[in-house]
């Protein structure tokens, strides 16, 4: 019965119960609902959340069975279903104190209850035994104390408590008794006077394991503490520490914003809005401070990038508001040859992390007002730095472009196109002075964003540049040749685009390879590798590259060391570039004609270009050990788009058989899962994925995935079975999964549980025969599962089509249906009756049987051989058919490799003839 509009809350209330007794729970639980908003009076109503809350109870939700029984009991105290509803519900979330609580209420308001006595003899029990836990957690508690926080302990003492400190507070019951047994107090008190980094970075560990997932908790915490106080121990020089109080900053926000899966709960927000905002005070007001350390400013400047696109939280617009943006602009402009004792305290990766958080900041500049005020911002900034005429003033105006052409880029371009400007930064690469000339020659490079540019530059500043690349100061001939690199690079993969005559990219690459492997300083190193991002777009200069094995291993050094984002991105592309691992536009034959005749230019490949060349380079790079290089710089970057570069590296290094298994010795299995799985771009993660799934196709799954990387991977894998994929990524996943199916049960019921028998059966039905004959041994391995078995005996068609395959064209594919028919006949009697639910099932024997492939007729045989088992009335089915025929027919073949099918079919006709199914023919003699 469903409920109408018309429906009053009576019927709707009998409908509920009927579909309750039906144990139809969804529309008992619709029926419910409606009868609470349709209900008149009080008592209806509390009717109804009653018996709803018996439905939730049903459905194991209960937080929401324990609400609308709370309900009740706030108008109905002593209602005793609402008491032993609620009760049932407090107990299955280990709630046992509560829910004895009200066990023993119901006694005392119906005695008489039978029901209620074993459960309240359970409750008893469950809390006597965590009074006795609690007490001995106490107890613990204490004496961990004792030795973490005494001062006269020895170190090692200190640190194995502390340790078992935070062991107990990854528990829940754990931390609220460590809570309740005042921690807080401990650890601020220990932070004033331990000197061990061990320690306190364990302490920290403590204090996120404490603040996560409990707002109430968190709440106490920072009112207890002060915000401030996180920002003062942020403030050290020590990486470990800085980094793990970091983590508990972002832990504080994530849940004083009710984040979860990148999303903040607006309400969360609002609710928390006051410490939100000091946090937001806070960091704003350490991004410039003069007395935090290069580390703390980089954590804030991370925090800060990582949070403020948040639209709940509301940071970008606030922090254009009080001048956030001046603030970041003032560190973007530190120059070190200037620093003295007011100056701000920076690290090599300060610019580039301030870089990325303006260019966040502005990209949550949705509307035009807002992207004025930004820009204003920017104006105030660089006016007020030009007003004061000495030259410190214009190096910083000019390094704070730079790092805005690194960031919102376009504000940097609207920078650099007012008047005077490139003509100041001109005229400063030409002084004699090394830090202008430095700074116009960074300046210059972040300019050159694309073609136009890159001309504008060549015209107004190639020979500046030239001349600062004779220049006696290394970091200044390196900086000038990275731009006369980015703007060789104007034409990217385009052959016949050239800006500078013919051989200059190889001269300018033969100078970036010496600065490379003969580089006084990793900074000069790192600058090298920049020029290699721009110029190996030249086919002609990867050929170079790659023959030479020295740049390459240098290469890979630098990407070992701990380099910054921009570094990173750099090397990335060089890799990118030498695998031609790039998107790459299909380019039709008749926009060629078109453009031809249009008199346009059309884009060129060089030859230096062809899959050989590409397939060479490919494995040089791998057999070199390239993959060390990837793994660190994946472990190093959390930037989206690196990842996605990264993950394009891998993918192409898998592309190769015989690199796959390099990959697996030097680690690259457990990046590849973690890039597949989060941190990464969406084409990234499918690019990850892909790679695993090459991996897993030519490499037993148990070495290539040992342990529980098995389990992990099949969600990625999964994942590209998606029709936004390409064909060959579904083919390869599919392949990889069937490897996998073949495992271990743990691993068959994963991929079901992931969903992932309705993403491989959709390619069943595909036109393309790889795709179609992938699915089909897919789901063979998987009919080894009970668990696929029970869905293949439902109501549904699944059976039926897996039949209808085994008559494909296809060998292999028909080879694979009869494989599947044969595992799921041969232990479902039901599967068996299935077969003659199929119109053409005597057809699909008929071919089977006779099939030119002995391992089709085996299995097809094999499958006769189960029907005929599974019960007389489908044996007489069968052999009533044309299938005796067939099978008395094979039992006369004495072709070699044919002994199999022969002893099978004559194994049915034994059989048939035990069941009284068919009888021997006169002419057959009693004696075998």
């Amino acid at each position: 019965m469903k409920p109408e509009e018309g429906d009053n809350a009576d019927s709707l209330k009998e409908a509920g119960n009927v579909a309750f007794k039906n144990k139809d729970w969804e529309q008992a639980l619709k029926c419910y609902t409606k009868a609470i908003r349709c209900g008149k009076s009080d008592d209806e109503r509390l009717l109804c959340y009653k018996n709803r809350a018996a439905v939730y109870l049903k459905q194991e939700k209960y937080e929401e069975a324990i609400a609308d029984a709370t309900i009740v009991l706030e108008s109905s105290p002593n209602d005793p279903k609402a008491l032993y509803r609620r009760c049932q519900g407090l107990e299955k979330l280990n709630r046992f104190e509560e829910a004895y609580r009200d066990a023993r209420h119901l006694l005392l308001v119906d005695p008489g209850n039978k029901d209620v006595q074993p459960v309240l003899s359970r409750l008893y029990e469950k809390v006597q035994e965590y009074a006795k836990k609690n007490s001995e957690v106490n107890i613990k508690i204490t004496n961990m104390y004792n030795y973490a926080f005494n001062a006269a302990e020895s170190e090692n003492k200190r640190a194995t408590a502390t340790n078992n400190i935070l062991v107990l507070a990854r528990e829940p019951s754990g931390a609220k008794a460590l809570f309740d047994a005042k921690i807080i107090d401990k650890i601020c008190q220990a932070m004033k006077v331990e000197k061990s980094t061990e320690i306190r970075v364990t302490l920290f560990h403590i204090l996120n394991e404490l603040v996560k997932k409990d707002v109430a908790r968190t709440k106490s915490i920072v009112a207890t503490v002060g915000v401030p106080w996180f920002f003062d121990l942020l403030n050290s020089n020590n990486e470990t520490e800085v980094h793990a109080c970091q983590n508990v900053l972002q832990s504080v926000i994530e849940v004083l914003s009710g984040m979860e899966k990148d999303e903040c709960n607006p309400d969360t927000c609002a609710e928390n809005k006051k410490e939100i905002d000091t946090i937001l005070a806070c960091m704003v007001y350490t991004t410039n401070s003069r007395t935090v350390t290069g580390l703390a400013r980089d954590a804030v400047l991370q925090l800060i990038t990582k949070n403020v696109h948040f639209r709940a939280i509301d940071w970008a617009s606030r922090f254009v508001e009080i001048k956030g943006i001046q603030k970041l602009l003032e560190v973007g402009s530190e120059v070190p040859e200037y620093s003295d004792e007011s100056s701000m305290k920076i690290t090599s990766m300060t610019k580039s992390l301030v870089a990325g958080c303006l260019g966040r900041i502005y990209e949550n500049m949705y509307y035009e007002k807002a992207r004025q005020d930004y820009l204003e911002n920017v104006s105030e900034f660089i006016k007020a730095k030009l007003l004061t005429p000495d030259i410190e003033s214009k190096v910083r105006v000019t390094v704070a472009i730079m790092v805005l052409l690194t960031g919102p880029i376009e504000v940097g371009n609207f920078i650099m196109g007012k008047d005077g400007v490139m003509e100041m930064i001109l005229a400063m690469a030409t002084s004699d002075d090394t830090v202008q000339q430095k700074a116009a020659c960074e300046c210059i490079v972040a300019s050159i964003t694309k073609q136009d540019k890159a001309q504008f530059v060549v015209a107004k500043g190639v020979d500046i540049l030239k001349k600062l690349f004779h220049s006696n100061d290394e970091a200044i001939r390196i900086r000038a040749l990275v731009g006369l690199c980015k703007a060789a690079s104007a034409g990217g993969t385009d052959a016949s685009f050239k800006l500078f005559a013919e051989g200059a990219t190889i001269k300018m690459a033969e100078a970036c390879k010496k600065f490379l492997i003969r580089g006084s300083e990793s900074d000069t190193r790192q600058w090298a590798a920049e020029g290699f991002a721009y110029l190996s777009f030249d086919a002609e200069v990867k050929e170079m590259l790659i023959d030479d094995e020295n740049a390459i291993k240098a290469l890979i050094e630098v990407a070992k060391s701990n380099v910054q984002t921009s570094t990173v991105y750099a090397i990335v592309n060089v890799l990118v570039n030498l695998c031609n691992a790039y998107d790459k536009k299909e380019i039709l034959p008749e926009m060629i004609e078109l453009a031809k005749f249009a008199k346009r230019h059309i884009p060129e490949q060089h030859e230096f270009d062809d899959e050989d060349f590409v397939i060479k380079r490919v494995n040089v790079l791998g057999k070199l050990g390239i993959t060390t290089a990837l793994v660190a710089l994946a472990n190093s970057n959390e930037s989206a788009n690196c990842k996605e570069l990264i993950c394009r590296v891998f993918n192409a290094l898998c592309s190769q058989p015989e690199l796959r298994g390099l990959v697996v010795q030097q680690g690259g299995v457990k990046v590849l899962i973690k890039m597949a799985l989060e941190g990464n771009t969406q084409n990234g993660n499918r690019l990850a994925a892909q790679a695993l799934a090459r991996i897993g196709i030519t490499m037993n799954p148990e070495v290539a995935f040992p342990g529980q990387r098995c389990m992990e991977i099949v969600r990625p894998l999964i994942a590209l079975l998606h029709p936004e994929c390409p064909a060959l990524m579904n083919f390869e996943a599919m392949m990889a999964l069937c490897n996998l199916a073949s495992l271990s049960e743990n691993v068959r019921e994963r991929i079901i549980n992931e969903k992932g028998v309705s993403r491989i059966e959709s390619y069943l039905y595909e036109e393309h025969e790889l795709l179609r004959r992938a699915a089909t041994q897919c789901i063979t391995n998987l009919a080894m599962s009970p668990k696929l078995v029970d869905m293949y005996e439902g109501d549904n068609d699944k059976f039926k089509f897996m039949f209808l395959l085994c008559a494909e064209e296809d060998s292999e594919t028909t080879k694979a249906a009869c494989g599947a028919i044969a595992i799921l006949t041969g232990v479902s009697e039901k599967c068996c009756s299935k077969i003659f639910k199929v119109n053409d099932w005597l057809d699909i024997f008929r071919q089977t049987l006779a099939h030119p492939d002995p391992e089709v007729q085996e299995r097809a045989v094999a499958i006769v051989q189960n029907v005929i088992e599974s019960n007389k009335d489908n044996a007489e089915e069968l052999m009533g058919s044309q299938v005796m025929e067939i099978l008395m027919a094979l039992t006369l073949v004495h072709d070699e490799g044919k002994e199999k099918v022969r002893e099978r079919a004559e194994k049915c006709l034994r059989r048939a003839e035990e069941l009284k199914v068919i009888k021997k023919s006169d002419d057959q003699s009693d004696e075998e």
